[in-house]
């Protein structure tokens, strides 16, 4: 743990400036403070090999979840068979795994490739941690397979001898997303249903029930954007989007509800389809025919069972033989609803100045259907004789005019004809504004219409037309609501697109847009063109069976009764070609283990078991026979659906998980602060959360920082770095576990008080830094052995810390006690060891405060080596915060000199891209130029120090028994408590220490000065030459030169520096090294934070 000195930078701090100005140029800081040209060039660097060697315990990251195969091949590369790859594959269980990005052993050991001279620093991890070219490389060039239709057409139309080059994704907006969602949108209910809803719900109610539709969809396309915008859209559509986001609890209901309510629907067409072949085109086709004057309907269900189950038959045959036959056609469909639907508006515009002749025949007031006599008159004059009509002879049951037997209301009320179609501007669009909800079997009649309310025979009733369902405003929205369904179809080509996070959104709420625009005016059109009684005619009886909508259509009816056939012939194929692959996915993921069977299917993939469950449900649809009480069902299928949707995009918003950054940012979730969550949760409540945690770990796009900040606390127990405070609440803004730890040293029971104390005192900081979270105060005897409890112990089950955050060692080198940075270094390797990821602020007391504002400025990111994408999680976690929201984001990365620095740029720019992070991209190239010789001199300033301080440190009687242990042994085996620190235990050294001076001339020494130390310069003057100096230490620092060159001229002006962390050396022996390459790297900039990944993904491409 260590904390801040307010000017501690490494170009040394006043009181250093003054001593070294005095004369002591050759104390430690001074030593450090030595301007770079102030030495000569340095002789030939000596060759040298570095030879990687494989650490058997070495860490391996862990695998995170993916949501399809990805490929990070190059096009023609094939792999050796002991190559490895990195792939997302399925357990068969449904748990999808994507191998780690990250170089293997056998990768690492290829050669001098990974070992740069530019990254020596690195060079110890970099078989686990790759080179940031080498990652990029592999993760753009990726290819999306398609779950959808694309690839079983391949396999149905390629040999098995030849196999078809796959094309990379190519389909755009209008295309792939926007004339889908159109066709799948416009459907049956336009066509057979609308103008029946405005009759009877009138023009302002059907509007109200249009835009209440509308907007549910609208609302759920903007989430489902949202959705969809969250990382790369696999393949598989809407199921995956949704599954994905909310887990598979309720993945699962919400693919099934998708899945009947995809297969209702494909009934729902076929049932339309039925209803317009023996309605309006083949009406004699009907194989049962009423056996008296009220059976009709019944004789028509009937056929409607029939013909629906014979064409679902014939449609699956189609889907079975081949999904291509679909897909040609579907342009063909399309182009039938669009032409269907422009004669719709030019025979409005017709309307206008030469309505169509379609006359109703009225009695009284009540609306006759025409299809059962030619005129419209109770008698007719035959060679100058008056004989009775076809109308008398249905209601008075003779042929003479006799009236015996004649309908009372036939008697009393006048035989008239009305226009069917007044047009545009006849002004009929008063009458039609208000509802006329009816009951089951009531007559149609036109309202201030000259009628005598008489009762009639009850045998009549037929001639009439009557309402054959009872009518209400939510039967009505429950019918409708299937024309607004369809808004799934683009993200269900997400393989398809070129760019899914652009299309889907753009596309889909365009389609809605459009098919909006086209529902209202087609409501005002019916109400302003078409005669009330004929609107609320479902079947057209008064129009001699013509389609209500055709009689408005121009140039003829049959325009739109041929078109909307087709159109709904091929929306039912598409249904059952999307369910049975929608069940398949399903079966797939082994969420419901019984349906694992229809995961199966053909050789290529088809899904033959699913197509007949689907085919046997769809019947099931068939059965009903009518399209009125279908599409209900209908409805409340997708509307589960929907909300789930809308669900998933609302947790994820007020959740505020790091993985929740959709590119569309008009989605209607409004963010809003709900603290840390609903209080008052039963104790029941809490043990459930805690033992689903304990599960397993958390998917890459739930991981977020759960923060362990190690606090040192001064003599008097206060908070000497509150900064740390700060930066934490500034990092996780209420959400998710912050736990603050502080270690006090000594015996528990005597400082049991002490620790209460700095309990409280660290809680009353929390406060006022506003940091949601726990306290935990750990007694140890040392300071090590405490963190290292608290790094082990702290959290509960599940609800455990996985990064700690740890102050910097300040003033390190000006203290002869090396306690502050052995505990740090200490520290670092715990969390390591621990797999957590690890973050120092360093000149932390620069930070802001909460109360500080950034109204410009970068936020800096150095990305060096890849460790599983903290350095691209944090800044963006940091703009959640008021204090950072408006800096901008760099990310820059190094190339060397086998790197192509161009394609690097653009691969950043699209890996960014797919993570939806916003940040400007600069490449920095860094050639292998000779070691400078500032750089031997830093590193012999740096060996020399630390050979002072190590002498500086003995006592007389230590260096008495090193001399006798180096005497008996013949060898400097161990050192025992060399250091005045009573926290250290005994360190084994290895058998290969790197020194710059001999055994023999440090003991000639030793004995030469006695118990005094003696002045610095009698040191100095044993100083090795630079072709003696350890190497690894001379790489080591050029690259910390090189590379804190680079970053201070590009980020000196940063708000924040955020720079990979190299990891301790293995040997201990040079961990004070480390402390100076560390120094070295940070030199000049005000805010830095050293960031280390905890050994697993954090980040992820996919939603």
């Amino acid at each position: 743990m260590g904390g801040v000195e307010e000017r501690g930078f490494l170009r040394g701090s006043d009181h250093t400036g003054q001593e070294c100005a005095a004369g002591s140029s050759t104390h430690p800081a001074c030593l450090a403070a030595v301007p770079r040209g102030a030495f000569a060039a340095p002789p030939a660097m000596p060759h040298f090999t570095v030879v990687p060697v494989e650490d058997k315990h070495r860490t391996e990251y862990d695998s995170v979840e993916g949501l399809s195969w990805v490929d990070y091949r190059e096009p023609a590369a094939t792999p050796a068979p002991g190559d490895s790859y990195d792939t997302v594959s399925s357990d068969g269980h449904g748990n999808h795994k994507e191998n780690s990005p990250f170089l293997n052993s056998s990768e690492a050991g290829k050669g001098g490739d990974y070992y740069d001279r530019n990254l020596a620093l690195f060079e110890e991890e970099l078989d686990i941690r790759p080179k940031v070219s080498s990652l990029l490389g592999k993760l753009v060039n990726y290819t999306n397979l398609t779950q959808g239709v694309k690839e079983h057409e391949e396999a149905e139309s390629t040999d098995g001898s030849k196999k078809k080059v796959s094309k990379s994704p190519s389909m755009g907006t209008l295309m792939g997303v926007y004339l889908p969602c159109m066709q799948n949108i416009f459907g049956v209910i336009l066509f057979l249903r609308l103008t029946w809803m405005v009759g009877m719900a009138g023009v302002l109610q059907s509007f109200l029930i249009v835009l209440l539709c509308c907007c549910c969809t609208m609302l759920t396309t903007i989430s489902m954007s949202a959705i969809a915008t969250n990382g790369v859209v696999p393949a598989g559509g809407s199921y995956f989007m949704i599954s994905r986001s909310l887990g598979p609890e309720f993945g699962g209901a919400v693919g099934l509800c998708f899945y009947l309510g995809t297969t209702f629907a494909g009934a729902m067409y076929i049932l339309g389809a039925i209803e317009i072949l023996l309605t309006y085109i083949v009406p004699q086709a009907a194989i049962f025919h009423p056996s008296g004057a009220h059976d009709a309907s019944s004789a028509m269900l009937n056929n409607m069972r029939v013909y629906g189950t014979v064409f679902l038959i014939l449609m699956a045959v189609v889907v079975f033989v081949g999904v291509k036959y679909v897909n040609k056609f579907a342009s063909l469909f399309l182009a039938c609803v669009v032409i269907s639907i422009l004669s719709i508006y030019a025979g409005a515009i017709k309307s206008i100045f030469d309505p169509p002749a379609f006359p109703i025949c009225m009695l009284g007031n009540r609306t006759l259907s025409r299809d059962q006599f030619d005129i419209c008159a109770k008698t007719i004059v035959k060679d100058n004789i008056t004989v009775a009509s076809k109308l008398w002879e249905l209601f008075c049951h003779s042929t003479n005019l006799t009236t015996e037997n004649c309908d009372e209301y036939f008697l009393m009320n006048n035989v008239s004809e009305i226009t069917g179609i007044p047009g545009a501007a006849s002004g009929i669009l008063k009458d039609n504004l208000w509802s006329n909800y009816l009951e089951k079997g009531e007559i149609l009649e036109k309202a201030h219409h000259p009628s005598v309310d008489v009762a009639g025979q009850k045998s009549n009733l037929h001639l009439y037309v009557l309402s054959d369902i009872a009518t209400s405003f939510m039967v009505l929205v429950g019918i409708f609501f299937p024309s607004v369904t369809g808004i799934m179809a683009g993200s269900n080509r997400s393989g398809d697109l070129k760019d899914a996070q652009k299309s889907i959104p753009v596309g889909t709420i365009l389609a809605i847009v459009t098919t909006s625009l086209v529902y209202f005016s087609c409501v005002l059109l019916f109400g302003a063109c078409i005669e009330g009684v004929v609107l609320r005619d479902k079947y057209g009886d008064a129009v001699n069976r013509n389609l209500v909508v055709g009689t408005l259509s121009w140039p003829s009816p049959w325009v739109i009764v041929i078109g909307s056939f087709f159109s709904t012939c091929g929306a039912g194929l598409q249904s059952l070609t999307g369910a049975p692959r929608l069940l398949q996915a399903i079966a797939k993921d082994n969420i419901i283990p019984f349906l694992w069977v229809f995961g199966h299917g053909k050789a290529n993939g088809e899904p033959t078991w699913a197509l007949l469950l689907t085919a046997l449900i769809a019947e099931l649809g068939i059965l009903i026979a009518s399209l009125d009480m279908v599409a209900p069902i209908l409805s409340m299928f997708f509307l589960m659906c929907y909300l789930f949707v809308n669900l998933a995009c609302a947790v994820q918003t007020l959740l505020r998980t790091p993985n929740w950054r959709p590119r569309f940012k008009y989605y209607h979730w409004a963010e809003k602060e709900w603290g840390d969550g609903i209080r008052g949760l039963s104790l029941s409540a809490a043990r459930y959360a805690l033992l689903r945690l304990e599960e397993g770990p958390p998917h890459t796009k739930n991981w977020r920082p759960q923060l362990l900040v190690l606090l040192k606390l001064d003599e008097d127990l206060h908070v000497k770095y509150p900064r740390l405070l700060t930066f934490a609440s500034q990092l996780k803004a209420g959400k998710g576990l912050t736990i603050i730890g502080s270690v006090i040293q000594g015996n528990f029971l005597e400082t049991y008080g002490e620790a209460q104390a700095a309990e409280q005192t660290i809680k009353n900081m929390m406060d006022i830094e506003k940091v949601k979270g726990f306290c935990q105060v750990v007694v140890a005897n040392k300071v090590r052995e405490g963190i290292a409890h608290l790094i082990q112990s702290c959290g509960l089950g599940g609800m455990k810390h996985n990064t700690v955050v740890l102050g910097w060692p300040y003033g390190w080198r000006q203290s002869e006690d090396p306690r502050s940075w052995k505990t740090f270094i200490g520290t670092v390797r715990c969390t390591t060891a621990a797999h957590l990821a690890l973050l120092v602020p360093k000149n932390v007391s620069f930070y802001p405060s909460n109360h500080e504002r950034y109204n410009e400025g970068n936020i800096d990111v150095w990305w060096i080596v890849h460790d599983g994408g903290m350095l691209m999680l944090l800044p963006f976690l940091l703009k959640q915060h008021k204090v950072w929201r408006k800096c901008k984001m760099r990310i820059f990365t190094v190339a060397q000199m086998d790197d192509n620095s161009i394609q690097m740029k653009k691969d950043l720019a699209t890996f960014l891209y797919q993570l939806r992070i916003e940040a400007e991209v600069e490449v920095v190239e860094m050639h292998n130029s000779d070691i400078s010789a500032y750089t031997y001199e830093r590193t012999l300033m740096m060996e020399q120090r630390s050979q002072m301080l190590r002498q500086m440190r003995l006592t007389k009687t230590e260096r008495e028994r090193e001399a006798q242990l180096v005497k008996d042994r013949h060898s400097v085996a161990r050192l025992e408590s060399l250091y005045s620190d009573e926290e250290d235990e005994t360190e084994p050294l290895p058998e290969n220490i790197q020194m710059t001076w001999t055994k023999e001339k440090c003991d000639a020494e030793k004995r030469n000065r006695g118990s005094a130390v003696g002045s610095f310069r009698d040191l100095i003057s044993i100083k090795p030459e630079w072709e003696n100096l350890n190497q690894s230490n001379v790489r080591r620092m050029h690259t910390a030169v090189k590379l804190n060159e680079v970053i201070v001229n590009r980020s000196h002006d940063a708000r924040l520096v955020l720079l990979n962390m190299p990891g301790p050396p293995k040997n201990t022996d040079g961990d004070e090294n480390y402390m100076e390459f560390l120094e070295v790297l940070t030199e000049g900039l005000e805010r830095v934070l050293l960031v280390r990944g905890g050994g697993r993904e954090v980040i992820t491409i996919y939603s």
